[in-house]
């Protein structure tokens, strides 16, 4: 044999070993972290046995004799499924998401350690009582047990980032809380993003862009009693904040809800509908679980990952589910600082101290950044985070008072009535939720649990002076006197973060609403049949019905028809918005148009009053951009719709006209030159991504990320597949779970989640509920013994 023929045959070998090698070490990392699910495990500190069946989609129904051990398998189990995903949002409750991602993400775990969520989770914990701290430890317990049985034999994420996790606490089940209220906080982004417009273009063009309450009439809670009231309606500027977006550790952000009463039903008992929106990523926010303590109490629904308690769901009595408030919960101040002494600002005549902290942000790259951050008495000085130079502003935030979320899930698992209900939400303050309720006695209800701040003085939308005492809190309003709603008339309670009460009810709630569109159409549907089934819920949620495009679709085609210069394309896309139904369908051309038109519209009325920075923070604003291209709309005489770059004045029309040829122009370079190729499932998707699935090759190896799946609907839609902005039309956000509960026969529930129970790449519970809920598909929510029986498909049972 001639050398070179060995050579070849010896690198050939090589090549092949290098690459059995390389299959087997990837397989092996893909793998190693998979639970099983079967087989029976000694757990230490149990009391009995505990046995759980996981059904076809890997959900674990845990059935217990006593409830620590309920919880310390609650803890195993979740670990099993989500752990790297609970250290994940753990790290950044602590700001220490530098440790295992490097620098970049120094301001943002300086940021997050300004919030004081760990000092406020503390103090939760001291006041705690000693059942729910019993709970909390046997959680921790079994969270902790599973991490120390597994070794090296992790979800791939920890080798890929070269770290393991971290001993488990309670208060890291309790940071929770602090995280949630803070992503939910409205006014971070949309308050400065506003202020730096009105520096800008004056107050009265500014304030154009503010929701018109007067326009927002539909209301969640209709009948609350109008009485005088010592708190004005505030006007208030708010949006949806969304720190860390990239990572999918988002919560509540938009929802919808609703509850049809016996009277309206066809089963002639509630029927609860609940679908909460927020960022859609991989893995998904919610954790599906079933929890049984004999004798005691059933409970199933929905958990965060790291907390061990339903979050949204029912038990044998009632059910219940959550919508955001939408309140502004957040004040920002002017502080004077003394200007010999940085750390000094003044109040009420005298220079005071600021708290200063040294914080250590150790990185990945092995370093130890040191900061600086300084605290008044309202809060922390956060100017540098919303990159204002030439103010000291401080953030006053309700997410620092205390509350005990935990508590009321806690109770909410065990509540038999609707006293039981409103004792266990009355500690339900940071996280600002629309709460619906219905019982097995036929009772429907919604009450507004929100820590309201009650203001001396402002309406909160404006940055104040922090030298004075006159803008302070008097406190928030107490609970009894909050909105809420039992057995309304109408037979039924909804909300889609809309208006909370009407400007003459006794109590105001200091809000950004989301605009009308929504709860609009989710009333028409219940308005429309005397009574409604399952089937008929399962429609409202995948309606793609858009209010926003029928009250401005008539007005283009109106403004179009009469333009004499337009181009066959133009023509033809004109066509298809004159014989449109508003409906958001994957095989139509007509909402694709309207979207292009609608997003052209809106940078050429704005962008040339504010120019490409401020433009491009008040598109992240949420739903502020919408209400002030309606209020445009409805005030073609304002300021902001000439251009001002141009010689002429142009008046709302000439935009129209303007945008839809910019539009049709667009979507023929970037889809094809006939309007039948701009179907809106063809441009318009659904993605899921997993928060390292952006380098490609550990997508391409794991299979990270999942989609693009063509979607209908749009963020204005009861379906709400959403798409920034600045990026359309793939959606990242949406309902992040679809749950439909029966009080007349609780095993007739049915649910549905984007992703699936586990968040191990290689699982295969990882997106196996994804082309389910792409195609509005539901699976059994079980929830008697003998339903669970038939559903199993692995038992386990963990033994003392």
């Amino acid at each position: 044999m001639s050398r070179l023929k060995k050579g070849l045959i010896i690198t050939g070998v090589i090549i092949f070993l290098v690459l059995v090698f390389g299959f087997l070490f990837i397989h092996r990392l893909s793998t190693k972290g998979l639970p099983d699910y079967t087989g029976n495990v000694q757990l230490k500190n149990l009391i009995e046995p505990v046995t759980i069946q996981r059904d076809n989609f890997g959900i674990p129904h845990i059935f217990a004799k006593n409830e620590t051990d309920l919880y310390r398998a609650t803890g195993y189990c979740m670990a099993q499924d989500r752990l790297w995903q609970m250290d994940l949002i753990r790290r950044a409750t602590q700001g220490r998401l530098s440790e295992i991602f490097g620098k970049d993400l120094v301001n943002s775990d300086l940021l997050l350690r300004a919030l004081q969520i760990s000092q406020k989770s503390h103090r939760v914990w001291q006041k705690s009582d000693a059942v729910v701290k019993a709970n909390l430890e046997a959680f921790t317990d079994g969270v902790n047990q599973y991490i120390q049985s597994r070794g090296n034999n992790l979800p791939p994420e920890f080798s890929i980032l070269g770290y393991t996790p971290d001993p488990w606490e309670p208060e890291h089940s309790i940071n929770l809380i602090g995280y949630m209220a803070w992503d939910l906080t409205m006014p971070w982004n949309a308050e400065i993003s506003l202020y730096k417009i009105a520096q800008k273009v004056g107050p009265e063009m500014a304030a154009e862009l503010f929701p018109d309450l007067a326009n927002q009439t539909s209301v969640v809670y209709e009948d609350f009693a109008e009485a005088s009231s010592e708190l004005d309606a505030r006007d208030l500027l708010l949006s949806a904040a969304e720190p860390l977006r990239d990572l999918g550790i988002t919560v509540f952000d938009g929802s919808n809800n609703w509850v049809v009463s016996g009277k309206k039903s066809t089963t002639g008992k509630p029927i609860f509908a609940n679908d909460m929106h927020l960022g859609l990523f991989i893995p998904g926010i919610w954790y599906q679980v079933y929890q049984s303590v004999e004798g005691q109490y059933t409970v199933t629904g929905l958990a965060l990952p790291g907390e061990p308690f339903v979050v949204a769901g029912h038990n044998a009595n009632i059910a219940w589910g959550m919508t955001n408030v939408m309140v502004d919960d957040m004040d920002f101040f002017k502080e004077k600082i003394n200007p010999q002494n940085p750390n000094q600002y003044e109040y009420l005549g005298e220079w005071k101290d600021m708290e200063v902290r040294k914080e250590a942000i150790r990185t990945k790259e092995g370093d130890v950044v040191e900061k600086i951050l300084r605290l008044t008495h309202h809060g922390p000085i956060v100017s540098d985070f919303k990159q204002i130079q030439d103010e000291t502003l401080s953030m006053m935030w309700t997410g620092n008072l205390y509350s005990n979320e935990l508590r009321s899930v806690y109770l909410l698992n065990k509540a038999r009535n609707w006293d039981e209900f409103k004792d266990a939400v009355s500690t339900f303050n940071s996280v600002s939720q629309n709460i619906a309720y219905a019982d097995v006695d036929g009772n429907i209800g919604i009450y507004c649990c929100a820590g309201v701040p009650v203001r001396k003085k402002g309406d909160g939308s404006k940055i104040v002076p922090g030298w004075t005492d006159e803008y302070e809190w008097d406190g928030i309003i107490p609970f009894e006197d909050l909105p809420h709603s039992f057995n309304p008339e109408k037979g039924y309670v909804s909300s889609a973060n809309n208006r909370s009460v009407s400007p003459d009810a006794r109590t105001q709630i200091p809000q950004y609403p989301a605009p009308n569109y929504r709860i609009d159409r989710i009333r028409e549907m219940l308005e429309a049949k005397d009574k409604l089934s399952i089937d008929d819920i399962k429609a409202m949620h995948r309606d793609h019905q858009s209010i926003l495009a029928r009250d401005f679709t008539p007005g283009f085609v109106s403004v179009l028809a009469n333009e004499k210069a337009l181009n066959e394309t133009e023509k033809k896309a004109l066509e298809n918005l004159r014989n449109w139904d508003f409906t958001y369908e994957p095989d139509l051309t007509a909402p694709t148009v309207f979207e292009q038109t609608y997003l052209e519209l809106m940078h050429n009325i704005f962008w040339d009053e504010m120019g490409d920075d401020l433009y491009a923070g008040y598109i992240k604003t949420g739903y502020i951009p919408r209400f002030g291209l309606d209020y445009l709309r409805r005030h073609p005489d304002s300021k902001w719709i000439d251009d001002k770059q141009t010689e002429a004045v142009e008046s709302w029309n000439d935009m129209v006209v303007r945008s839809f040829q910019s539009a049709v122009s667009r979507l023929a370079e970037q889809y094809g030159p006939k309007p039948a190729q701009w179907t809106w499932g063809s441009v318009h998707h659904f993605v899921l991504k997993h928060p390292m699935g952006k380098v490609a090759a550990l997508n391409t190896v794991f299979k990270l990320n999942r989609g693009p799946y063509p979607v209908g609907g749009s963020a204005h839609t009861v379906s709400p597949f959403r798409y920034p902005y600045a990026a359309p039309y793939d959606s990242d956000y949406g309902s992040s779970h679809r749950h439909i509960f029966s009080t007349a026969n609780w095993d007739d529930s049915q649910t549905i989640i984007p992703t699936g129970e586990s968040g191990i790449p290689s699982s295969p519970h990882y997106c196996d509920q994804t082309e389910m809920y792409v195609n509005y598909v539901y699976h059994a929510d079980p929830f008697s013994k003998a339903a669970v029986d038939q559903a199993t498909r692995y038992t386990q049972v963990l033994k003392p």
